[in-house]
């Protein structure tokens, strides 16, 4: 959930080179190198000395799942806190020193993690680390800044969800839906309600819980020495102490055995829509990648086989777009249980459930056939040559390296995820489709115009 964004620039920052070309480079970089601070910090750094820039990613292990019961969306309202300032280096600093050397920051929050990203030139690298630092070890924490953040956070809302056609149902309401522990299953953007009765010593005591070197992982890719990188890591976060965090709840969940519907009206649409979602295993499942691969097939791109058949062929929908925890990341970025997930608008003619019925035609086939070799191989292709262009950014490179090193153990998870998708097999794609993609599984939305609304 983005909560400051990125300038047009900053997208375009990087080379779009063949396929080959990027995989070569990421297999010919120089080896990922870690570290681990006696309080428990963990700093991965990669040299890449293409341009005088650096990228860096802090991220802490705490996100929607792990939020108080009660308090929907305060670990996002943190974020944003996190933005406030300090007693040392009040509210914009942090954004000048970036900012004024033409650099951008951003940050985020999902279910399992809450990151922090820059990218500026290198000679800013030892003052961010120290501002990191700084808020790391403490924050402005105020009444008039927790209200000030209370008031962003709600017109965020407003503008994404409440006053928007969709309103994000597809993420928000599809997984309150499917699943069924209040982890996985609450609104991660939070209810007015709960955002109000937020106090400042609750917000502290979040920091002090979760925001603690013990709980952090700082990656950092560019035109760096490792050696010095890790000098100023350990002078500016050494000294902070561990904390105690909490041991992670039970976020497990099972497969459903029965199809789960709602209908919703939208004052806001236009034209009707729908929102699938099938519950996937944990990314420790030797199913998880099958299923990212599958997802590829059924819903990448114009070429995907729903895209072809119901808006192409059956032309029911006008559009659809989804995949592996979508819209909140991807299979790299997912840290529990998450859904499989189809959206698209549809035309009116016909019902939502006709159209269900053509996804569930077209995933039979594929677990009865398997996909066509050519086709399989393709869509690897394109997962791979995605994610590499993704790579050669270095902000996005730090993001994930800092992101898997804390979810999956091994920020090394990086340079695997071309293996990982090489080695799914159309067998291990009829498999999971059976599996996973089964109407006894399946949640699902008919979001319908409001009367009065639409042709």
């Amino acid at each position: 959930m983005p909560t400051r964004h990125l300038p047009h620039r900053l997208k375009t920052l990087f080379l779009l080179l063949p396929l080959s070309l990027l995989a070569g480079a990421i297999a010919a970089e120089p080896e990922i190198t870690r570290f681990r601070l006696e309080n428990g910090l963990t700093l991965v750094v990669v040299e890449d000395h293409a341009s005088p820039t650096f990228g860096l990613s802090v991220v802490y292990g705490v996100g929607f799942r792990l939020e108080p019961k009660g308090r929907t969306g305060f670990a996002h309202l943190f974020e944003h806190m996190m933005f406030e300032g300090t007693p040392s280096a009040p509210k914009g600093t942090f954004d000048r020193v970036v900012e004024g050397g033409g650099g951008v920051l951003n940050g985020s929050t999902r279910y399992d993690y809450t990151n922090y990203i820059s990218t500026a030139p290198v000679s800013a690298l030892e003052p961010v680390l120290w501002l990191e630092a700084d808020r790391m070890r403490h924050l402005d924490f105020s009444e008039e800044n927790l209200q000030n953040q209370k008031d962003v956070v709600k017109e965020e809302i407003r503008v994404n969800v409440k006053n928007r056609p969709y309103g994000l149902f597809f993420w928000t309401d599809l997984a309150a839906l499917a699943f069924d522990r209040w982890e996985n299953a609450h609104d991660g953007y939070g209810s007015f309600g709960d955002l109000d009765r937020a106090t400042v010593e609750e917000v502290k005591q979040f920091h002090d819980t979760y925001y603690v070197p013990n709980n952090a992982v700082i990656a950092v890719v560019g035109d760096v020495d490792p050696k010095q990188v890790r000098t100023w890591v350990e002078k500016y976060f050494g000294t902070i102490p561990p904390g105690k965090v909490p041991p992670r709840p039970d976020v497990s969940e099972t497969p459903n055995t029965a199809e789960r519907f709602l209908r919703q009206t939208d004052a806001h649409a236009t034209v009707p829509a729908l929102a699938v979602g099938w519950k996937m295993p944990p990314p420790h499942s030797p199913d998880y990648f099958p299923l990212a691969v599958t997802a590829s097939l059924l819903l990448d791109g114009e070429a995907s086989l729903l895209h072809q058949e119901l808006v192409k062929q059956e032309q029911t929908l006008l559009e659809i777009s989804g995949g592996l925890n979508w819209p909140l990341g991807d299979a790299l970025t997912n840290g529990g249980p998450s859904l499989l997930v189809a959206f698209g608008l549809y035309k009116p003619g016909k019902p939502a459930r006709y159209s269900v019925g053509v996804m569930q035609r077209v995933i039979d086939e594929l677990a009865r056939k398997g996909p066509d070799p050519r086709r399989l191989e393709a869509v690897k292709t394109k997962m791979k040559a995605d994610f590499y262009k993704t790579l050669a950014r270095s902000i996005r490179r730090a993001d994930y390296l800092a992101v898997t090193q804390l979810l999956w153990g091994d920020a090394a998870m990086v340079e695997r995820y071309g293996e990982r998708i090489d080695a799914v097999t159309a067998d291990d794609v009829k498999r999971v489709a059976a599996r996973y993609l089964t109407p006894e599984n399946r949640s699902w939305i008919d979001r319908q115009v409001a009367k009065g609304k639409g042709s």
